[in-house]
């Protein structure tokens, strides 16, 4: 049985007597090899973080069960969140394993319905705005300033004291701090967390590399985006909330940011599916597209551990998967020497 973030590494985490045992299973999270990427790549290792695995199928129920528990130790009883899907979903069952009213904004249109039918589901009062991520996220601010309705998105602090514990667990599952580490940025308090995770642990830190798709990088051009687009909706966002602590990741680590175009992240989708088996959400393929153009450009991993965070699993956008599939073929006659045919 998974003790959850929580109880796990509550050493490392703002927690007090007062603060509920919140989880739902959250963290422990595995790492898998994928040799073939790694060949191409040119590293000695590259495995995957597959957040995926989670409770709800994405990283944010690391941050979210720390988040949602300190807010009912502070006693509220509402909570609010702008969402592109995957912070919906986690904030509606943290909420509702906590007995908190939870109400979600999300920009219209842009949202996978695999994730909105998981706050749908964990009964969560869903509000459509007309504007983007950036729009609905500013508007949750205001009203939680005036209101005092607990605010669970990664401005939240203790959103990101919960995401950085992956970095824990990719230390102690690797018996080392990896050379890289690479992932996919949108309000990038993700890689924010995992910088925080590693400083933590000691002296010995990864290069921190971060993705973008080409139509939502404004780190990687240095000016926010008004209108971002891409496929990959989980980082389509043109104004980070995490901003500055993202650059001091890049910068203090030696990493960087770049942009990948929504073909490349489809392809690395298709391979990561095809060839490691593992199934994430178009997102999650952004670092690992990033790695595969980095070493077409000549940059060398030679002799490196590499870990890619897969953020979210596919299933939270099967539409994505559906698109990029083959065609399914016509039906054939119940005769065994034609199903034995088409199977040659």
């Amino acid at each position: 049985m998974k003790r959850g973030v929580l109880a796990r590494w509550a050493a490392h985490l703002p927690l007090t007597p007062r603060t509920p045992h919140l989880t739902l299973g959250e963290g422990d999270t595995p790492l898998i090899a994928a040799p073939t990427l790694a060949r191409d790549i040119g590293c000695a290792e590259l495995w995957l973080k597959f957040e995926g695995q989670n409770p709800t199928g994405s990283f944010k129920d690391r941050g979210m069960v720390v988040a949602v528990a300190k807010a009912v130790e502070a006693g509220a009883h509402s909570a609010v969140c702008a969402s592109t899907g995957n912070t919906s979903a986690s904030a509606a069952a943290y909420c509702a394993a906590a007995g908190v009213r939870c109400n979600v904004v999300v920009p219209e249109g842009k949202v996978a319905l695999g994730k909105l039918a998981q706050a749908v589901a964990h009964g969560a009062r869903i509000v459509v705005l007309r504007g983007n991520f950036d729009a609905a996220l500013s508007r949750v601010r205001e009203i939680a300033q005036r209101t005092g309705i607990a605010l669970l998105n990664s401005v939240n602090p203790h959103r990101i004291e919960g995401q950085k514990t992956a970095a824990f667990e990719i230390a102690e599952a690797l018996g080392e701090v990896p050379h890289t580490v690479a992932l996919p940025v949108g309000n990038a308090g993700n890689i924010s967390a995992y910088w925080r995770g590693f400083c933590e642990l000691g002296p010995r830190r990864p290069v921190m590399l971060g993705f973008q798709a080409t139509g939502a990088a404004p780190l990687v051009s240095g000016a926010p985006i008004a209108e971002p687009e891409t496929i990959a909706t989980a980082i389509r966002i043109g104004n980070p909330a995490s901003w500055k602590t993202a650059v001091e990741a890049q910068r203090d680590s030696g990493g960087l940011f770049a942009a990948v175009t929504d073909a490349e992240i489809l392809a690395a989708y298709r391979r990561l599916s095809s060839e490691a088996g593992v199934f994430c959400e178009p997102a999650s393929a952004a670092p690992v597209a990033g790695l595969l153009r980095l070493a077409q450009e000549k940059r060398s991993f030679a002799g490196q551990t590499i870990v890619a965070v897969l953020t979210g699993h596919g299933l939270k956008d099967p539409q994505s998967a559906i698109d990029a599939a083959a065609e399914i073929g016509p039906a054939i006659a119940d005769d065994i020497g034609t199903l034995e045919a088409a199977l040659q």
